[in-house]
């Protein structure tokens, strides 16, 4: 039989944002994550459940860093993709990008099963910060959107099992130090995309994982997913088990007759097949299904509110259409993380492909039909067949490298000798970043950079940790080694190598800057001002001292350092040393939107509340604003009593 798929590369030219650079400063204080519960909500929860919400929740950020650096400045700019397709579907993805698939289309209909977002505009929705909307992202680490969201990963041509070719996409996610792959391909005369997936745990210790699928299809159509319940959380953060699909006199099945964004995790029965679809009025759309292992399946709507249409308009561009999510996951929900025993994995594959059934109709009836149809197109025995079949492929060692991912997982295998059969991670891929680390690794010291630079990200990990314990003490040393036992919870050790790291030659704002976090945290907010005073002072100095190539570094410190500093200041009521760091902020600093947002704070602070309205009144964006957020109304709410102006109303909640 010939095969016709083929893998090739492309380039996606789209309205595109800057990413800009990455925070340059270590993410020490806890995450501000919306998917939590109170304890309370836990007590009528399945006891499975209740113990994997409980398992491992992720409370630093580390050794990752922060993306904030991005803009809303979209401009025509090119995007590397690859391509697989065949006679019946041409899949888009992007490596560049965690994998994200940006397209899915089908080929004898011209329909697009996706919603493929027109534009490449970041946003704070990730757990790191940058995440942009749209196609099928790859979610792995923790409860949230993978750091991974917009940065590269490894991709590769794998043989696939009927003899053509597959994608394999694979990458090390640090926020676990887990493995991962993605194995792409299509079946000859297929209409459904099939996607291998495994995650790997080389360590010899336990380890938490987190896998969701996350389909986005525009808004406009009714979600199907085998289940008479779900468990619905919204930005209240309460979880409660509700019917389906009517909840409180509406049916939410219709993505549009939601009102506020709210997440519907379906309880599908134990023995029923996985699948979720979503259909526009006609009754056609996208199905996704998968093996057993990957058992949850949701639904994520936006709501109708003021709040959801923002943050829609927000993501792509205005009139161009909502859209909803489809997903599906390792656990019931969102909230929970699965233990990984030590040297093993857990692997599934899922597929994805056109779908027609009737959407009308009693709910049970319209299950029942939709499932049949599932049946006829693709029986659930061939899907674990093509299970069965993929597996063997899996440890294949890919063949032409298509795209480059990170050097990190090059580094722990140097560090282990760990053999990972189908996921190399070659020494060649190792780069800038983690120089310093192998020269660690291998030197037993840790190097000073070769020019004068801001120092970089910190490895926390506890072999890591040994390491810097067991390293000749210098100031970066000490700076490091205190973020890593900060990661480690051991924050009184922590505290006293940032105090030794003072008595040592060389900048002293990188340990000042994090006994500043350290007070703020232990409720010492003077002394905290005091040392964000000190540190941004001396991070004053040494910019103007440095130049040439890393200046760029520079500007992005010191504008992380001065937010932090402001803020910490204006706590005390410190009003002229906030304005004294303001002012030493550069123009283009001052005038990004989360600045403008922080300059109308310092002014209302001051007492010029006219000048701080005049800021709201000639109009900002803060490009990074986080997911729940709703800093901008709480500083609006102090300056007047009207109406919180649509253009700054991102509420995702029922105002109190």
């Amino acid at each position: 039989m010939e095969i016709v798929t083929t893998i090739r590369h492309e380039v996606l030219t789209l309205p595109a944002a800057h990413l800009g650079p990455d925070n340059p400063l270590p993410a020490l204080r806890p995450l501000d994550e919306m998917h939590r519960i109170e304890d309370r909500d836990k007590k009528d929860l399945p006891r499975d459940m209740a113990r994997q919400i409980g398992y491992a929740p992720l409370h630093s950020l580390l050794p990752v860093p922060v993306r904030d650096g991005y803009d809303r400045d979209r401009a025509p700019r090119s995007l590397d993709a690859l391509v697989i397709e065949n006679d019946r579907l041409r899949a888009t993805v992007l490596p560049g990008l965690g994998g994200r698939i940006a397209s899915l289309v089908h080929k004898p209909t011209g329909r697009e099963l996706l919603y493929a977002n027109p534009v490449f505009q970041p946003a704070n929705f990730a757990l790191n910060g940058a995440w942009f909307s749209g196609g099928i992202e790859w979610n792995i680490g923790a409860t949230g959107h993978t750091t991974l969201s917009c940065s590269p990963v490894h991709a590769a041509r794998v043989p696939a099992p009927d003899g053509g070719e597959m994608l394999r996409l694979w990458e090390w996610e640090r926020l676990r130090d887990l493995p991962f792959q993605v194995d792409l391909w299509l079946p000859d005369g297929s209409d459904f995309l099939h996607v291998g997936v495994r995650i790997r745990n080389p360590h010899e210790r336990q380890a938490p994982t987190y896998w969701w699928s996350n389909i986005a299809v525009p808004e406009d159509c009714r979600v199907l997913a085998p289940a008479e319940e779900a468990y619905h959380f919204g930005y209240e953060q309460r979880l409660r088990r509700v019917p389906v699909p009517e909840y409180d006199g509406v049916d939410r099945t219709y993505p549009p007759n939601s009102t506020y964004a709210a997440d519907y995790f379906y309880e599908v029965p134990e023995a029923r097949r996985r699948w979720i679809a979503a259909l526009d009025g006609d009754g056609h759309g996208l199905v996704q299904t998968s093996t057993d292992t990957l058992r949850g399946r949701k639904l994520f709507v936006w709501g109708r509110g003021p709040g959801g249409r923002s943050w829609q308009q927000w993501l792509t561009e205005p009139g161009t259409g909502g859209y909803c999510e489809i997903q599906a996951g390792l656990a019931r929900t969102q909230l929970e993380h699965v233990r990984l025993e030590p040297e093993s994995e857990v692997s599934w594959l899922e597929a994805y492909g056109p779908f027609e059934a009737r959407r009308e109709g009693d709910w049970g009836a319209v299950l029942d039909e939709a499932e049949a149809r599932l049946e006829g197109v693709l029986p659930r025995a061939d899907v674990d067949a093509a299970y069965a079949a993929w597996l063997p492929y899996a440890d294949t060692d890919p063949g032409e490298r298509l795209a480059a991912g990170s050097g990190w997982g090059a580094l722990e295998v140097l560090r282990t000798g760990w053999k990972l059969p189908g996921t190399p991670f070659d020494e060649s891929t190792l780069g800038e970043e983690q120089q310093p680390w192998l020269h660690l690794l291998r030197a037993g010291s840790f190097p000073e950079p070769p020019d004068s630079r801001p120092p970089g990200g910190t490895l926390v990990a506890r072999h890591w940790r040994d390491m810097l314990e067991t390293a000749p003490a210098t100031g970066l040393t000490e700076y490091h080694l205190g973020v890593a036992q900060w990661h480690g919870g051991d924050r009184a050790q922590a505290v006293r190598s940032w105090e030794r790291g003072l008595a040592h030659d060389g900048p002293s704002w990188p340990v000042l800057r994090c006994l500043a976090v350290a007070d703020r945290e232990e409720r010492h907010p003077e002394r905290a001002a005091d040392r964000y005073a000190l540190a941004f002072d001396d991070l004053c100095r040494e910019a103007g001292e440095a130049g040439g190539g890393t200046a760029g570094e520079w500007t992005a410190v010191v504008a992380a350092l001065g937010r932090e500093a402001i803020e910490a200041l204006l706590a005390v009521g410190r009003t002229a040393d906030a304005r004294s760091v303001w002012e030493r902020l550069t123009p283009a600093t001052r005038a990004r939107g989360r600045f403008r947002l922080i300059e109308a704070g310092l002014l209302l602070a001051e007492g010029r509340q006219d000048e701080a309205r005049a800021v709201f009144d000639a109009g900002f964006e803060v490009a990074d604003l986080r997911e729940g957020d709703e800093v901008i109304g709480r500083l609006w709410a102090r300056l007047t009593d009207e109406p919180l102006p649509e253009r700054y109303d991102f509420r995702m909640r029922p105002t109190p």
